[in-house]
């Protein structure tokens, strides 16, 4: 093996290595040839699912596809829930094309300490009525800060538009700030939604590494990102109306908040406090799959919260 293959085979290098040996040629022509026998740039696809995935990857996706599935015969609300990516708000380079006259002049460098904050939005998606509902922070991505936009998408919409149902279904990642794996993101769940508002509360997760199979991702986000692509979002009301104008073919309508609430990483949850919450596992991938019921009465130390 020579270490040729290992240079970039760019028009031009083919060009020249096709003149040293006496095949001397424009790269045009390269270019037109290699067209001719089916080549083309591309960039590279991710599509190898690494071989060493979760045994029970398969049988959590066909539990979450029968749990969607009985949550749409009974008419139950299913909500895809997520962070999306972070954004510094301020005069930034954001990914992108858009149509103007002349290119957006913005800061060279994206300096944190240039910005107005660093925005924090997690989403509540309504897989039953197209509907988005994006709950737009300025500080942590904790699970105090992802159980408060549930609360306030159920306060805002959900009470409105499921007047008669208390049991909703919440499709998640397996880690971030609704991480399967966190006790502070249950204890939250178990006080800010199911505590308040009486609700019950199945939660699937998706196994790690399958978050693009998470609706919100490719129903919400990714229409968010096309709506502000290539648009500085120099302001917090910027970010807010770009959200709210997010818009789709098919109907999606977008609702956001902003909240300026303290949301400090490091919340700890003792053995104590995990034995108060009414959770129960499900019988498949009780990791993955669990329901959490509102405690009747509340404890008195939430009814201070």
């Amino acid at each position: 093996m020579t270490g040729e293959i290992w240079v970039r085979s760019s028009l031009r290098n083919l060009c020249h290595r096709l003149t040293d040996i006496g095949q001397p040629v424009s790269p045009p022509t390269v270019g037109r040839v290699l067209k001719g026998l089916g080549y083309s740039l591309r960039v590279n696809a991710k599509k190898i699912e690494a071989a060493s995935h979760h045994p029970e990857r398969n049988q959590q996706f066909e539990y979450i596809a029968e749990q969607r599935a009985e949550f749409t015969r009974r008419q139950r609300p299913i909500l895809s829930i997520d962070s999306k990516k972070k954004e510094l708000v301020g005069n930034f380079k954001n990914a992108g094309q858009a149509w103007v006259c002349d290119p957006t002049a913005v800061n060279v460098h994206d300096f944190p300490g240039d910005a107005l904050g660093r925005a924090v939005p997690y989403g509540v998606y309504d897989l039953t009525n197209n509907r988005g509902f994006v709950y737009v922070g300025s500080s942590g991505d904790t699970p105090a800060f992802a159980a408060d936009a549930i609360a306030a998408w159920w306060q805002t919409e959900g009470q409105l538009t499921w007047p008669t149902d208390n049991h909703l279904l919440l499709l998640a990642d397996a880690g971030g700030s609704n991480s399967c794996r966190t006790r502070a993101w249950k204890e939250r769940l178990q006080v800010l939604v199911c505590d308040r508002f009486g609700l019950t509360v199945t939660v699937c997760h998706y196994p790690t590494g399958c978050s693009k199979w998470n609706p919100i991702e490719r129903r919400l986000f990714s229409h968010i990102s096309n709506n502000w692509a290539g648009v500085p979002l120099r302001t917090w009301d910027t970010l807010l109306a770009f959200i709210r104008g997010t818009t789709t073919a098919h109907g999606l309508a977008v609702h956001a908040i902003f909240d300026d609430g303290d949301y400090p990483t490091g919340q700890q949850v003792t053995d104590a406090e995990m034995a108060t919450l009414r959770i129960e596992p499900h019988a498949i991938c009780p990791q993955w799959n669990y329901t959490i019921r509102p405690r009747c009465p509340v404890p008195l130390r939430e009814l201070v919260l």
